[in-house]
């Protein structure tokens, strides 16, 4: 299934997206729009989800939100395409010896089409381009033979960065935590429709542009790595958030960065497209 927040006449609400329609799913989850508490018990319901033909209302008529907007974590790791740490190497910064995790704070969090805000204070607004996913169970230690099983869905990622913020800190979390700077979507695709998710296709452009284009089979730490990884250190709920990290071609390779006007369109095999303008802070 391809689970949506959407708002129709003042109102957001869960949906199902099939094809180029919206099945409101109210019937099932209520007129609430949490996907984090839907996904708690997505095993439990799915059948009658999936049951579910109506009311349904075309994409065209609707504005689809942030797939997640009330997850607890937004974590995202860095210099995790192969090529990426090899041009990061020619630039002059080091590969990490293990994987390098940050948080995006989930105030960031943005709609599939919804402005990215260029602020005052810098310029060098960049992108990455991110396979993202969801967790979909409360769980610690886990084996990486058994860290699949603990996704909810996959969806598209934008780790929006403010490059001389982020590197004010060793942390990073400034720079990636910019109001706007998180936007996902444009719709959570649960797992089982995705088959594998590190041969997929992912693509950005800026203003019809390639910038980065690669497939997630580039990975240096595969998603299970990734889960028995955090999960060593902490507890994943339901809802939180994991980016995969970015191919090469970002803008701080040129000092190419995004400018106000443009359109930065991320999209991914199987998961769909999101697309924002960049709009300067007034």
């Amino acid at each position: 299934m391809k689970l949506a927040r959407f708002t129709r006449e003042g109102q957001t609400r869960i949906g199902k997206v099939v094809g180029e329609t919206v099945v409101d799913l109210s019937a099932v989850v209520g007129e609430g729009d949490a996907m984090r508490a839907l996904i708690e018990t997505l095993d439990d319901v799915r059948d009658q989800l999936e049951a579910v033909e109506g009311p349904a209302y075309a994409l065209a008529d609707v504005k689809l939100a942030a797939p997640i907007n009330d997850a607890q974590k937004f974590l995202a790791i860095g210099m995790n395409y192969q090529a990426h740490a090899e041009e990061s190497i020619r630039g002059g910064h080091p590969v990490p010896k293990h994987q390098l995790w940050f948080n995006k704070q989930v105030s960031c969090i943005n709609g599939p089409y919804d402005d990215i805000v260029l602020y005052k204070v810098s310029e060098e607004l960049d992108y990455e381009a991110e396979l993202a996913y969801v967790i979909g169970k409360t769980c610690k230690n886990v084996k990486k033979a058994d860290a699949l099983d603990v996704i909810a869905g996959y969806m598209v990622c934008n780790d929006v960065t403010v490059r001389d913020w982020q590197h004010r800190t060793p942390t990073y979390t400034l720079g990636k935590s910019f109001d706007t700077h998180g936007p996902i979507g444009p719709w959570l695709t649960t797992a089982d429709e995705i088959g594998d998710a590190e041969n997929l296709d992912i693509k950005l452009t800026v203003d019809g542009v390639v910038r980065q284009h690669a497939k997630t089979n580039d990975l240096i730490y595969k998603i299970a790595d990734q889960i028995e990884y955090l999960t060593t250190v902490m507890t994943l709920y339901p809802g939180d958030i994991i980016a995969t990290g970015t191919p090469s071609g970002v803008a701080i390779v040129d000092r190419n960065w995004m400018r106000d006007g443009q359109v930065c369109r991320v999209e991914i095999e199987k998961l769909g497209a999101i697309e924002n303008r960049i709009a300067a802070e007034v």
